[in-house]
């Protein structure tokens, strides 16, 4: 019996020791087959693509030493596991088919991969506006919201995190979605639109992996290796590879966070005792204009929360057995509705559009009551303008525009703000890219930029340096990189201005100075109000256009004109462009947008006209013209050139030069 206790313990301590060895590597970063089962990353399962006409990495770990065998259309491959329990085969893809089976065993363990695909792989990142899934954009597109179905088009959406400690070499979590019906809204709209007019074209399966992160600086999709020549970026990488930063600042964040909500729920008298106003009662309402914002009484704290009510008056005959659909447009920052005293719905920050369903039996015939509470962080609170603001029930549509009331509820200072640790320097590349490498794909796209406009002279060796740092990653030196420039955005200024956005604008289109590079212009679809634009279309299908021209290699016109050489004749400067067609054309009257300015670079208005394939410019009272702008503002309103392919003009702002002219 003794005998037998010795050897359980014995026994147990060599398993505790084992599991204590494994925890210690894996989080060291290195031994992940030594648990000697079959690992791999995530997007190796059922409905991946694979890139056609290719040698295409499998990779993952196994026990180290072990033989891993891959079978792959009636071939088999092998490989055996480093060291460090990493094994890898390259599977030969050939032309586009499916589906196919994969499988991979290493001893016991064994892997079969269902419904395998090939095509083409498509790497999508950025910001906001490249993981914005269909769901927002629904109302521009019913028809793909009601009745896609696919079967071509695949899709994967890498887990959002981050990593500072150094990359990761598996990725887990994810899964590959079939594009119809049922998972439409979750696709994400920008990849969708791109790899739909891919798909009209080449008629062959099309995977899309989705990695990307709203609110991200460029910074954060660089490798360590790429941000060490940017060294205010290294240090701050560094600094977040320290132990207990990161949880010191989750801590910081949570507190303040918490601390500022509970005292504007505390103070908010519509909180307090029996008359809560999310009915609506009362009789201290002041008169509100909505669209409109809220402004701090005399003396007053300008952020906290608001309530604000609207009458609504529906027919006698109104059944009130259906639902109906409440548009609140857009709302800054957080919001909460009630309707008849009865919760309908929330947002908690402020870019989402405010679209709500109210239930059967909420509203009823003759007189109700709609209710809003905002909390507002910081800046000004309200509702947001130049959006649709309507009450869609029993087939009529009551705009909710107009007068309502309104109470404020509690007044506190703004909200501090907070550390957001997941946008740092390097920590989105070791998570999020860095995993799917060595994964073959056709190209990337790419739309970011706003979270670098304060910061936009640094974007032009930033962005540069990315595509540079990506490309030496999967060492391919020239792989298809497409872009989107920053949509159009805030209001048109009346005289030609400093605009930080029109000079991002212009940091990525120096990027197209890297080959096999291309540029979608989308300075006409944006919206003046939104960061997010619901035109998502037109935007892809001019990524789309690259993509054929860039990565497929057709003769197509695939970008807006673009300047090419600037001539002066006496007060005028004649342009020349290339990427014309058939014809310049100036949208909605004579070409605008031009800006001029002498010796002395104060910018005016200009005049253009089109004659033939080239653009006259001038401006009364400057009779020596120094510098050209073209579309130089955040939002360009006044921009109206095209070509035949109905592909707006790249923006510019520039000197003329004895040799010509440069970027100013």
């Amino acid at each position: 019996m003794i005998a037998t206790k010795k050897f359980f313990l014995v026994w147990l301590d060599q398993r505790l020791l084992r599991f204590v060895l494994i925890i210690f590597c894996l989080f060291c970063g290195f031994g992940q087959g030594l648990m000697g089962q079959l690992q791999m990353s995530s997007f190796f399962s059922e409905g991946m693509v694979l890139q056609r006409s290719s040698q295409v990495p499998l990779w993952g770990y196994a026990e180290a030493g072990a033989e891993v065998k891959v079978d792959w259309r009636g071939q088999a491959y092998a490989a055996h596991a480093e060291a460090n329990g990493r094994w890898q085969v390259e599977l030969p893809t050939g032309s586009a088919g499916g589906p196919y089976t994969l499988s991979i065993r290493s001893g016991s363990d064994y892997k079969q991969i269902e419904e395998v695909w090939v095509g083409e792989v498509w790497l999508c990142s950025g910001q906001s506006n490249m993981e914005l899934p269909m769901r927002r954009v629904a109302p521009r597109y019913p028809e793909e919201m009601a009745g896609t179905n696919n079967p071509g088009l695949r899709y994967f959406e890498v887990p959002k995190t981050y990593r500072f400690e150094g990359p990761d070499s598996l990725l887990q979590g994810g899964q590959w979605q079939k594009v119809d019906a049922q998972s439409i809204g979750e696709i994400a709209a920008v990849p969708y639109f791109f790899a739909a007019a891919l798909y009209r074209h080449y008629q062959v399966p099309i995977g899309l992996i989705n990695a990307s992160l709203g609110g991200s600086p460029v910074e954060a999709w660089m490798s360590e290796e790429a941000l060490q020549s940017f060294p205010k970026h290294h240090q701050e990488l560094k600094e977040y590879q320290q132990a207990g930063k990161i949880a010191a600042i989750d801590a910081e964040n949570r507190f303040n966070r918490d601390d500022w909500y509970r005292r504007v729920n505390q103070e908010d008298p519509g909180l307090q005792g029996t008359a809560a106003w999310h009915t609506g009662q009362g009789d201290d309402w002041t008169s509100f204009e909505v669209p409109g914002y809220w402004s701090a009484p005399e003396g007053g704290l300008p952020n906290g929360s608001a309530w604000f009510r609207r009458s609504l008056v529906l027919p006698a005959d109104f059944d009130a057995s259906q639902s109906a659909e409440l548009n609140l447009g857009r709302i800054v920052d957080a919001d909460s509705v009630w309707i008849n005293g009865h919760f309908v719905g929330t947002t908690g920050y402020q870019y989402p559009p405010r679209w709500y369903e109210v239930p059967a039996g909420v509203l009823q015939a003759g007189q109700n009551t709609l209710v809003v509470r905002i909390i507002n962080e910081s800046g000004r609170g309200g509702f947001v303008a130049d959006k649709s603001y309507y009450l869609l029930a029993g087939g009529d549509t009551l705009s909710l525009e107009g007068d309502w009331q309104w109470r404020r509820g509690a007044q506190l200072p703004p909200k501090k703000g907070e550390i957001f640790v997941r946008w740092k320097p390097g920590g989105l590349y070791n998570a999020m890219i860095a995993p799917l490498q060595p994964y073959r794909f056709k190209g990337v796209i790419w739309y970011q930029g706003e979270s670098n406009v304060s910061r936009a002279e640094e974007y032009y060796e930033l962005f540069p340096a990315m595509i540079k740092d990506w490309r030496s990653a999967w060492d391919e030196a020239d792989f298809p990189f497409l872009f989107v420039q920053l949509a159009n955005l805030n209001a048109p200024c009346v005289e030609p201005c400093e605009s930080g956005m029109a000079r991002l604008r212009d940091a990525q289109a120096s990027a197209l100075a890297l080959p096999n590079t291309a540029m979608a212009v989308a300075y006409d679809v944006g919206e003046w109000n939104d960061i997010h634009p619901l035109n998502k279309r037109d935007v892809s299908e001019r990524l789309a256009l690259g993509a054929r021209k860039v990565a497929y290699k057709e003769e197509v016109l695939h970008s807006g004109p673009t300047l090419q050489k600037v001539a002066r004749k006496k007060n005028r400067l004649v342009l020349t462009y290339t990427c014309v067609g058939e014809q310049l054309l100036a949208k909605d009257g004579m070409p605008g947008g031009f800006a001029l300015a002498g010796a002395d670079g104060v910018f005016v208005n200009a005049r253009a006209e089109i004659r033939g394939k080239k653009v006259h410019v001038w401006a009364p009272g400057i009779e020596v013209p120094l510098y050209l702008r073209y579309a130089w503002a955040d939002n360009p309103d006044k921009a109206n050139l095209y070509n035949s392919a109905q592909l707006p003009a790249l923006p510019f702002s520039i000197v003329l030069t004895e040799k010509g002219f440069k970027r100013y």
